[in-house]
């Protein structure tokens, strides 16, 4: 058996095994920006499971750029010495790529981590004043946010290119820009969040020129030889609002603009900018936009959400869905998922060599490339 599961993908010269991808998941265990022992046991399992590329978490740009006060950065020269602690721990042991998402939070900056609440943090409670394209707030409670000047929009372009400076140095293999689930590049996007009347906003070409703009600058300081991708929303799901809002034809249409710019993936996600969303959830209920993007652009996508069982994750790709498969969860949940999915499917992974007689009974030529032998 062939599995199209397990056939390799080249972006650019980076020739990825297989065609899963586990997803950035947010940790919220950093400090002051930087990497701790949780990464080094979170991505440690996560790059060990046999996925073709293990994307580090919402990485921010700058302090006032995180989720939350624990999120991980890379705006300084301690956040990237604890990254590289990191990886040194990790990469003799990874069986796939590493890559990085990077990341401003915008208006959602400032929150409380989910177990606590997830709440906006004020200023007097030891957060900041989030940064949002205009002073519309994410909910109708909390104080409005920092509407950005020109200068401001210059910042985040600049901080965006020093952080794929910093990933370079760090020797990733690839960078994922974060412009979905309601940050900064979304908000821009986004007529709900975006009320602009000047450059930046109003039109859909002035509101695709920042995430553009960030994106040319990170093109311009990340090896050509190197993929760089960009997670999108599809979607605002407000459809039933009657409101101007992030749809899915405007999101091929800014595809096909990053396809020009030079992007080589896109991983098709939706949601977030507003808790008015009616999300129609359901087994797979993002893949017929990784579809879409895909066939108006050509540009290799990434379908996840909800995609949790191998023969589900295999039937995406023979149908053409999608070029790749994101788990997030699924991966928490069970961090061999690939080698499950090589056992069901009829696939084949190389596991550590401490792993290697690992396979059960009926299953032993799942695990490939580890000699065994004792006296």
């Amino acid at each position: 058996m062939n599995p199209t599961l397990f056939r390799p993908l080249a972006l650019r010269e980076l020739h990825l095994p297989n065609r899963v991808i586990v997803a950035p998941m947010c940790q919220y265990s950093a400090q002051d920006g930087s990497a701790t022992d949780w990464h080094v046991m979170h991505l440690g399992t996560m790059t060990q499971g046999g996925a073709a590329l293990t994307l580090i978490e919402a990485t921010g740009v700058s302090p006032e750029g995180r989720i939350t006060p624990d999120c991980l950065g890379l705006w300084s020269d301690e956040n990237e010495a604890a990254l590289a602690r990191v990886l040194a721990a990790i990469r003799p042991h990874a069986k796939g790529a590493i890559g990085i998402q990077l990341a401003h939070a915008g208006r959602k900056a400032s929150s409380a981590p989910p177990w606590k609440g997830g709440q906006l943090i004020t200023p007097q409670d030891g957060g900041w004043t989030p940064w949002a394209p205009s002073a519309v707030r994410q909910r109708p409670e909390e104080a409005p946010p920092h509407a950005m000047s020109e200068a401001d929009i210059h910042t985040v372009i600049a901080q965006f290119a020093k952080a794929a400076e910093r990933a370079q140095r760090l020797g990733l293999d690839v960078i994922e820009m974060h412009s979905a689930h309601g940050y900064l590049m979304h908000q821009f996007l986004s007529p709900i969040s975006n009320q602009r009347t000047d450059e930046w906003g109003g039109s859909l070409e002035n509101r695709m020129r920042l995430p553009l703009a960030v994106f040319d600058a990170m093109r311009a300081v990340w090896p050509a030889h190197k993929p760089l991708g960009v997670r999108v929303s599809a979607t605002d799901w407000m459809e039933h609002s009657g409101v101007p809002s992030w749809t899915l034809e405007q999101t091929v249409d800014y595809a096909k603009a990053l396809k020009a710019h030079g992007c080589d993936f896109i991983d098709v996600s939706s949601g977030g900018i507003t808790s008015q969303q009616q999300i129609k959830l359901g087994a797979g209920y993002q893949v017929p936009f990784a579809r879409a993007v895909r066939e108006a652009t050509g540009l290799p996508t990434m379908a996840v959400g909800l995609i949790t069982e191998p023969a589900q994750a295999e039937q995406i790709l023979v149908d053409g869905d999608a070029d790749m498969v994101a788990l997030a969860r699924g991966m928490l949940w069970n961090p061999r998922w690939v080698w499950h999915a090589a056992a069901e499917l009829g696939g084949q992974v190389t596991p550590p060599p401490q792993y290697g007689r690992s396979a059960p009974r009926g299953h032993a030529d799942v695990l490939a490339g580890v000699p065994f032998g004792g006296r």
